[in-house]
């Protein structure tokens, strides 16, 4: 595999119950508008079933380039791409990832309710759970192709397992935040380093 080169074409995964109104994706969004307008963008709104997610998201990278595009997700949008870089070879950032979504996401099981559409409604099946353990990459070759951010004021998930997971990866640790990672902004920088799209200093 060529060297990872500077990046061109993203792919920003969502959380459960998220989509992408999510402010990260946003905020991720604006910057390249701004700075670096021809990096390709893509932020699908994710189904339920992990099965229709992962086929949804190899067709929305089928024919980008393995060395320079690149997987950020966030939450269990962070689990789809780790097993999304696993799989193509790829770099990946992860903002606070699940690590074993097949056992978190068991309590809710059930009618869901997206989060940034109360209204709308879906089902999270316990079929789903199945899907989810066998996506789980049995561990990072090459971690050094990831970067993540990880909170230890997360209210979901627990920083040490998150960091026990992306050993040797490049791993910001804050000492507070959230789950949200509301703070996101202060973290850009931090992101964009990873992908080599901060402008070289004049």
């Amino acid at each position: 595999m060529p060297a990872l080169a500077v990046t061109s074409h993203l792919l920003y995964l969502h959380g459960f119950r998220s989509s992408p109104q999510s402010f990260k994706a946003r905020l991720l969004h604006a910057w390249l508008q701004r700075h670096a307008p021809a990096v390709a963008w893509c932020c699908p709104q994710l189904p339920p079933s992990p099965r229709r997610a992962w086929e949804l998201m190899l067709a929305s990278m089928r024919g980008w380039p393995v060395h320079s595009m690149a997987v950020l997700g966030s939450s269990l949008g962070g689990f789809y791409a780790t097993a999304l870089a696993e799989h193509a070879g790829c770099r990946a950032v992860v903002l606070n990832p699940a690590v074993q979504p097949a056992r978190d996401l068991v309590p809710y099981v059930g009618e869901q309710t997206a989060y940034h559409d109360p209204a709308a409604h879906f089902q999270f099946k316990a079929e789903y759970i199945d899907d989810l353990r066998a996506l789980t990459p049995a561990r990072l070759r090459h971690p050094d192709r990831y970067a993540a951010v990880i909170a230890k004021g997360d209210e979901l998930l627990d920083w040490r397992e998150m960091s026990a997971r992306y050993a040797g990866a490049r791993i910001k640790l804050l000492e507070g935040s959230d789950h949200a990672l509301s703070d996101f902004e202060q973290h850009l920088e931090f992101v964009l380093a990873f992908l080599d799209l901060l402008p070289a200093p004049r």
